[in-house]
Order: C-alpha cells, then sequence, then structure tokens
C-alpha cells in the first residue's frame, strides 16, 4: 500500500512540476502579447488554467502525503 502510495505521490509532483513550467512559458508568452496590447489572449488564457492546475496538482500531493502519515503512524 504504501509503495502505490508513493508512487502515486511521485506521479503528482512529477504532474505538478509539468504543469508550472507549461505555465511559466505561456505565460511569458503571453505577457509579450500583451505588451503589444492587444489584451487578454488565448494564451494568457491558457497560462491561468495551467497554473490552476498546478495548484490541484499540489493539492493531490499534499493529500497523498497525509495519507501516507497517517498510514505511517498505525504502524
Amino acid at each position: 500500500m504504501n509503495v502505490f502510495l508513493v508512487l502515486l505521490l511521485i506521479a503528482a509532483m512529477i504532474a505538478t512540476v509539468v504543469a508550472l513550467v507549461r505555465g511559466v512559458i505561456t505565460f511569458l508568452k503571453a505577457s509579450s502579447d500583451e505588451v503589444r496590447g492587444e489584451g487578454p489572449s488565448a494564451s494568457s488564457l491558457r497560462s491561468n488554467k495551467l497554473m490552476q492546475a498546478r495548484i490541484l496538482f499540489q493539492a493531490i500531493a499534499i493529500l497523498i502525503v497525509v495519507v501516507i502519515l497517517f498510514a505511517a503512524g498505525r504502524t
């Protein structure tokens, strides 16, 4: 059970990093579009969605850590 939770935690952490990197890259692209005065672009909206996904993945990782700590405390 612990091995499964640790693997799940690693997957959630990798998903968090991937969403963070993609969000930052998209944010930099959106920033250059906004400098030109075109308003909120599709890149800006995508960056926002990626950062929301990052927060979701972080919350999942924290919940998995809590479950692991509870499981370790029982034994």
